[in-house]
């Protein structure tokens, strides 16, 4: 579904993407991991059209969308939930999910949707009518995924979902990621939370210095020693 090739992206002279290729097939999770600095949510804005890419290539479903703008790449069928939720504060929990659909025109559906998002974040139907701003961190990280599920996209960007939240919020999210990607969704996710991200992932992918290092099954990841001793807790690199 989305191919990245040989990608660099740089701030002025600083080159933050150091040509990395990646791979994300359709119906699966891809976890990309790293730790802070080694270009996981420039990779992310790259690929959602906030930054442009200096040199490679991004092909998503076939066609290649290095350039386009974010609201074209809605319509190619990606969503990005950014990091730090950046939901609108001074809307209402139903304004933001019907921002999420702005360029869709189904009424019906629209409100299918909706209701679809208050099954699997059932906190979004009690708080539909408060304002954005006044919810929890775990409740503003719920209803940024539900905004970005409204456009109906076939591939989902989520970086950083579990930052700032509670080990229990957290739990609940991922739970809700694997029914979206369970329901025909494709998600690729930068996430800190290496043990969880890597227990629900398909495949994963290791960043560091803005170079991918090591790539495989998210099961291999999880048990390979280098990531265990990087990111797991184990015995740090000197």
């Amino acid at each position: 579904m989305l191919s990245i090739q040989n990608l660099e992206t740089s701030y002025g002279n600083i080159r933050a993407l150091k040509g990395i290729s990646l791979d994300v097939p359709a119906g699966k999770i891809v976890s990309l991991i790293g730790a802070n600095g080694a270009g996981k949510t420039t990779t992310m804005k790259t690929i959602a059209g906030i930054l442009t890419p200096r040199n490679g290539t991004i092909t998503l479903n076939g066609k290649q969308v290095q350039g386009l703008k974010p609201h074209q790449l809605v319509k190619e069928g990606l969503a990005l939930v950014p990091e730090g939720r950046q939901v609108l504060g001074p809307m209402t929990v139903l304004e933001n999910l019907e921002l999420g659909a702005y360029q869709r025109n189904d009424r019906e559906g629209i409100r299918q949707d909706i209701e679809k998002m208050f099954t699997w974040f059932p906190i979004l139907k009690e708080r539909v009518n408060q304002l954005a701003g006044t919810m929890s961190g775990g409740q503003q990280q719920m209803l940024a995924i539900a905004r970005a599920l409204m456009s109906r996209p076939k591939l989902l960007l989520l970086d950083e979902p579990s930052m700032g939240l509670a080990p229990i919020v957290v739990a609940d999210i991922f739970k809700v990621i694997q029914q979206i990607n369970q329901e025909g969704t494709t998600v690729l996710i930068v996430e800190q939370n290496v043990r969880q991200v890597l227990k629900i992932a398909h495949y994963g992918y290791v960043l560091e210095s803005g170079k991918i290092v090591l790539s495989g099954e998210a099961q291999e990841l999880l048990h390979n020693e280098r990531v265990k001793e990087a990111y797991l807790g184990g015995k740090k690199h000197a």
